[in-house]
């Protein structure tokens, strides 16, 4: 939704213009403003309406987050197999 905000802001503009109009949208102030009314927008949608969204939000979250978390593990348990099998060790359970 955001980028298609920026878009249609740059859509008109000459390639020029670009680089000016997108400099102060990366500062420091204006990422800063952006998350706050990123989490005011979330507190307003969400919080103040008393819904159950945000545990749903949290729910999920920690479900990614942990799978993340695991997926290194995974990944060089899944290669030490694919390296037995290629030098004839044994299946290991």
């Amino acid at each position: 939704m955001a980028m298609r905000n920026v878009y249609k802001e740059i859509k008109g503009l000459k390639v020029k213009e670009v680089p000016a109009k997108l400099k102060p949208m990366l500062s420091l102030d204006y990422l800063k403003g952006s998350f706050q009314r990123g989490l005011d927008n979330y507190h307003q949608k969400y919080i103040l309406t008393d819904s159950v969204q945000p545990l749903y939000h949290i729910c999920f979250g920690g479900m990614i987050f942990s799978y993340l978390v695991a997926l290194p593990e995974e990944r060089r348990h899944l290669a030490h197999q694919e390296h037995a099998k290629q030098h004839g060790a044994p299946a290991a359970h």
